[in-house]
């Protein structure tokens, strides 16, 4: 789940390079941290969050294949 967030976000921004994503697992679910350069935060998050929604809209999708729940957080 982790390189796909990493390349949906990749594919979005100005500086790919700046992209970083972090797993946490907990004991209910598998968080992912998605921090972005600050330039490019508007670009992950969309008009009123249309973009961050379709994110974890794909993420969640893939995670229900393996019955696993996950969790998408962008953080500055």
């Amino acid at each position: 789940m982790k390189e796909l967030v990493e390349i949906i976000a990749k594919a979005l921004v100005d500086s790919p390079e700046e992209v970083h994503v972090t797993e946490k697992e907990t004991d209910r679910a598998i968080v992912l941290e998605l921090s972005v350069a600050s330039s490019d935060m508007g670009k992950v998050i969309g008009k009123q969050g249309r973009i961050a929604k379709a994110i974890r809209s794909v993420v969640k999708a893939a995670a229900s294949k393996e019955n696993k729940k996950v969790i998408v957080d962008i953080v500055q």
